[in-house]
């Protein structure tokens, strides 16, 4: 009978070899299965220890502060954190927010939910490849406009971005760029200065983590 040949790595990878045998290690034996939250013992600073090691690797992949990394259970929970807290926080200066028709619906549904709490969306179209020119941000920014969400690679089809030249755009408006960086992580070089990142989410689970 022949095997099955698993080809959606766009969706979900298999858990590396060595991840497993370190998560192994952290969640069955002394070596940090503690509470992090509990420094009074320990088992929980050796667990803060090994959060905060992994924290500073995370940090390193983007050109980060290990400070600017906040942990959330997946990448959909992270855009969601980004994009209807940083609108809802700076709402008082401005309720535009812009967004690309080809994004993930994880950004598309947090965009529409602030949609229907009065914010102002504007959903740009993709060219015939699938590109957002840097331009059309640039036409759809408004002096209300306090957010632009675009992903670095469309999980879909692959199109990559030019996430630095958006970003540039958004920096000089003074409104915050949120990139969903899920699928590029583990392929395409990151840095959130250089590319004038203000937020960015990421998911292990599309790089064997």
């Amino acid at each position: 009978m022949t095997q099955p040949v698993y080809l959606d790595y766009a969706a979900t990878t298999p858990v590396d070899a060595d991840v497993a045998r370190v998560m192994n290690a952290c969640l069955t034996d002394n070596n940090g299965f503690g509470n992090s939250s509990s420094g009074q013992h320990a088992f929980g600073r050796k667990a803060e220890q090994q959060i905060e090691w992994a924290r500073e690797q995370v940090a390193k992949l983007i050109g980060a502060s290990a400070d600017e990394i906040v942990w959330t259970s997946c990448a959909t929970e992270a855009d969601n954190l980004a994009i209807i807290g940083a609108a809802q926080f700076r709402a008082a200066s401005g309720r535009h927010i812009i967004t690309a028709a080809s994004e993930h619906p994880a950004v598309l549904d947090a965009c529409q939910r602030l949609a229907r709490q009065g914010f102002e969306l504007t959903i740009l179209p993709t060219d015939a490849r699938g590109i957002i020119d840097p331009g059309q941000v640039a036409d759809a920014l408004t002096d209300a406009t306090t957010l632009v969400s675009i992903m670095h690679v469309n999980n879909e089809i692959g199109v990559v971005q030019d996430i630095a030249a958006i970003g540039a755009v958004c920096r000089a408006h003074g409104a915050l760029f949120h990139v969903d960086a899920a699928q590029s992580a583990c392929h395409l070089p990151i840095d959130v200065a250089a590319q004038s990142i203000d937020m960015l989410s990421l998911s292990a689970q599309k790089m064997y983590g």
